[in-house]
C-alpha cells in the first residue's frame, strides 16, 4: 500500500500532527544523506535535517498543491545546509588538540583511533568526488535509497542515477566502496528521531484555512486535479490508483499502514487513476508528473526556413546541450574538411562560433554524454581515403575539446547511439571502396575504454540511428555498390541482441533521424545524385511507418536535431560527386505538433495545501 503525500499533509492541516511522522520516516534517511553531502559534518547533517522538517511543518500552508512535496522538502534542505555552512564559518574552532588536557584522553578514545582514521580516509575520498557523484551515493549507501527513490528525490531519471552510481564508484578505490555500509552504520539516524520531531511540531501550530468555494469537501491533490484537468481535456487517458483523505465521495477503502516506528489510518480510492503521459525518448523524455506538465498536440505538420550556418557543409556531427544545437566538422565546397564548430540557439535564432575541432574531418558520428559532445573517426585526410579511429570530446561550458582513446575499427559513415551512458558504435566503411561493415563497438567515457559487441546482422554505411526506450534503431543506409537500403534493425545493449523490424516504406541513405515523443522521424536522404525531401515517421510501439510533410529542400548528408518538440534540418548536400560535394548552410525547422504545455490550474483549484478545510 503506497501513502499519499498530499493526504497526510491535509491531515496535518486539519489538526493531526502526529501523522507528519510518516513524512518524516519516509524522507528522513535522504535528507540527512543530503544534508551530509554538503556539510561532511554527521553531527550537523543531524541539525539540519532536523530543522528541515520542523521548517516544512511550518511552512506546510505555503506549499503548492501541484508541487511535489519530496522536491520542495529538499529545496529546504538546500536552503538550510548552505545557512548551516555559513554559520559554521563564523564559529571559532575549539577541537584543536593541543587545547585538551593530554591525560583527559581516555583508553576507549584511543581504540577508536583506527576507527576515526578510517572514517577521515573514507570522508576525504568522498569528497574528492564531483558533487553529483557524491550526491547519489551518499543517497545510495548512507540513505539506503535506491536509484528509483534517488530519481524521484533529484528529479532526474533512473538511468541516469544508475549511471551517476556507477561513475561515483569507477572513482573511488574498491576498498573504499566496500566499507562504506560498514562505516556508515554506526551513522545512520536512530528510531528516536522521528519521535522528535513528532513532539516537536505538536508544539507548533498550523491554523487550517477556510475551504475553497467551489470545490467538494475532503478532496486530495491528485483527485482535485484530476477532475480540473478532465474539464479542460475530456480525453485525457487515466489509469491507477491514487490514495485520498477521509471523507471523500469517492469511493473508497480504509487501511492502517506502518512504516517504521509511526502507524497512520490512511485511504485508498477502489478506481481513482493519476493520469500518466506516454512520452518517450529523444526530444520526448521520460514518464512524468502530468500535473505540472502535460503533453499537448498541436497542429503540426509545418516547415520554417531559419537562420543559415555560418559556414556551409555536409557530414558533420551535431548534438544538443541545455537546449542548444552544436554543428561540429564537417565538409565544405570542394572537398574540405571543415575545423569549424558552431551553435544554434533556437530561441534567438542566431549562430555563434565555438572553439575548432583539432582534428578536422567528415563522416565522422557521435553523441552526448552527461553534456559533452564525442566526435568520432571519419574522414581525416582530404583526399587519401583516411579513415581514422579518432575520438574528441568536446566540454560545451568551457568550450574546449581533449582527446580520448581511440576507437578500435577506423571508419566513417556509422551510426551511433547512447544508451545508459555509453556509446555504441555501428556499422560504417572501412575506406573509399564504400563497402558496409556490421562491426559494432561500445565506448565507456568513465573508464575510457572500447569493447567489442554483437556484429549488426546487415553490414551497411550511410544509415541513420535513434535510441527509444533503451534501444537503438538502425534504418537505412547503403550496401554494395551504395544501393540504398529500407532495411531497420534494432540493436538491445542489455541483451547484446539485434531484432529486424518493419522496413521503412522509401530505401534511402545518406539520411537522418531524431526522436520526438518516442517516434523517430527518418529525412531527407535518398540515393546517389537524387536527393529526396522525404519525412517518414515510425513508432516502435506499433512497428508502423506513417508519412509526414516533406522537407522543403531535398538534400543528404544532413543533420537533424530535436529541441523542444521542434525538428532541426541543418545543413547536408544534393547528393552529387561524393570528392566534390555542395555544402549547404541551410537550416528549415519542422514543428510535430508535440508541445509540452504547462497546466494553469489556479483558477480551478486553491493553488497551496493551506486553502482546503474538512468539515
Amino acid at each position: 500500500m503506497r501513502t499519499e503525500d498530499g493526504s497526510i499533509i491535509y491531515r496535518c492541516l486539519n489538526g493531526e500532527s502526529g501523522v507528519f511522522g510518516l513524512l518524516v520516516d519516509k524522507y528522513k534517511a535522504g535528507i540527512y544523506a543530503y544534508a551530509y553531502t554538503r556539510l561532511l559534518n554527521f553531527q550537523d547533517a543531524q541539525d539540519v535535517t532536523q530543522e528541515v522538517f520542523l521548517q516544512a511543518y511550518r511552512d506546510l500552508r505555503s506549499l503548492r498543491r501541484w508541487e511535489s512535496f519530496v522536491f520542495w522538502l529538499y529545496r529546504i534542505a538546500h536552503n538550510c545546509c548552505a545557512k548551516s555552512a555559513r554559520a559554521r564559518s563564523r564559529r571559532p574552532d575549539s577541537e584543536f588538540i593541543e587545547d585538551q588536557n593530554p591525560y583527559a584522553i581516555s583508553d576507549s578514545s584511543l581504540n577508536s583511533y583506527r576507527d576515526i582514521q578510517v572514517n577521515e580516509s573514507l570522508r576525504e575520498a568522498i569528497y574528492s568526488l564531483p558533487e553529483t557523484y557524491r550526491q547519489v551515493l551518499m543517497l545510495h549507501y548512507f540513505g539506503g535509497m535506491n536509484s528509483s527513490e534517488i530519481a524521484k528525490s533529484l528529479g532526474a531519471s533512473p538511468t541516469a542515477i544508475r549511471m551517476r552510481l556507477s561513475r561515483a564508484r569507477a572513482q573511488l578505490k574498491e576498498e573504499m566502496v566496500a566499507m562504506m555500509d560498514t562505516a556508515f552504520e554506526g551513522q545512520r539516524l536512530q528510531a528516536s528521531f522521528t519521535f522528535r520531531i513528532v513532539e516537536a511540531v505538536r508544539r507548533i501550530k498550523v491554523n487550517p484555512m477556510p475551504r475553497a468555494a467551489g470545490l467538494p469537501w475532503g478532496l486530495s491533490l491528485a483527485a482535485g486535479i484530476i477532475i480540473a484537468v478532465l474539464s479542460l481535456n475530456p480525453y485525457m487517458s487515466i489509469t491507477s490508483d491514487l490514495a485520498i483523505p477521509t471523507g471523500s465521495p469517492l469511493p473508497v477503502e480504509a487501511k492502517v499502514l506502518k512504516t517504521g516506528e509511526i502507524s497512520v489510518d490512511i485511504v485508498k480510492t477502489s478506481k481513482i487513476s493519476v493520469i500518466t503521459d506516454n512520452k518517450g525518448d529523444g526530444d520526448g523524455g521520460a514518464p512524468q508528473n502530468a500535473f505540472m506538465l502535460a503533453p499537448q498536440q498541436g497542429q503540426g505538420g509545418k516547415w520554417t526556413e531559419k537562420a543559415d550556418m555560418l559556414a556551409a557543409r555536409r557530414s558533420s556531427v551535431a548534438g544538443v546541450v541545455d537546449g542548444k544545437i552544436y554543428v561540429i566538422g564537417g565538409q565544405g565546397s570542394g572537398g574540405v574538411n571543415l575545423p569549424h564548430v558552431e551553435v544554434y540557439d533556437p530561441v534567438e535564432d542566431t549562430w555563434s562560433k565555438k572553439s575548432s575541432i583539432p582534428t578536422p574531418r567528415h563522416c565522422l558520428f557521435g553523441g552526448v554524454v552527461n553534456d559533452i559532445i564525442y566526435a568520432i573517426g571519419g574522414w581525416e585526410k582530404q583526399w587519401e581515403g583516411g579513415f581514422g579511429p579518432i575520438v574528441e570530446a568536446y566540454n560545451p561550458a568551457k568550450d574546449e575539446w581533449i582527446r580520448k582513446a581511440d576507437m578500435p575499427t577506423a571508419r566513417g559513415c556509422s551510426v551511433v547511439g547512447v544508451v545508459d551512458g555509453k556509446i555504441y558504435v555501428i556499422g560504417g566503411t572501412l575506406d573509399t571502396s564504400w563497402l558496409g561493415i556490421s562491426t559494432v563497438e561500445e565506448y565507456n567515457p568513465v573508464i575510457n575504454t572500447w569493447t567489442e559487441k554483437a556484429d549488426m546482422p546487415t553490414p551497411r554505411l550511410e544509415a541513420a540511428g535513434s535510441m527509444v526506450d533503451g534501444k537503438i534503431y538502425v534504418i537505412g543506409g547503403t550496401t554494395q555498390n551504395l544501393t540504398p537500403l529500407s532495411t531497420v534493425e534494432v540493436y538491445d545493449p542489455a541483451t547484446d541482441t539485434w531484432t529486424e523490424k518493419a522496413s521503412m516504406p522509401n530505401a534511402r541513405g545518406w539520411l537522418s533521424t531524431t526522436v520526438v515523443n518516442g517516434k523517430i522521424y527518418a529525412i531527407g536522404g535518398g540515393a546517389m545524385g537524387n536527393p529526396r525531401p522525404t519525412v517518414e515517421v515510425y513508432d516502435p510501439a506499433t512497428d508502423t511507418w506513417t508519412k509526414e510533410a516533406d522537407m522543403p529542400t531535398a538534400r543528404g548528408c544532413l543533420s537533424t536535431c530535436a529541441v523542444g518538440g521542434k525538428i532541426y534540418a541543418i545543413g547536408g548536400s544534393d547528393l552529387g560527386d561524393l570528392n566534390l560535394p555542395l555544402g549547404r548552410g541551410i537550416v528549415e525547422e519542422y514543428d510535430t505538433g508535440f508541445v509540452p504545455k504547462s497546466i494553469d490550474a489556479k483558477s480551478k483549484l486553491p493553488t497551496k495545501w493551506g486553502e482546503v478545510k474538512s468539515d
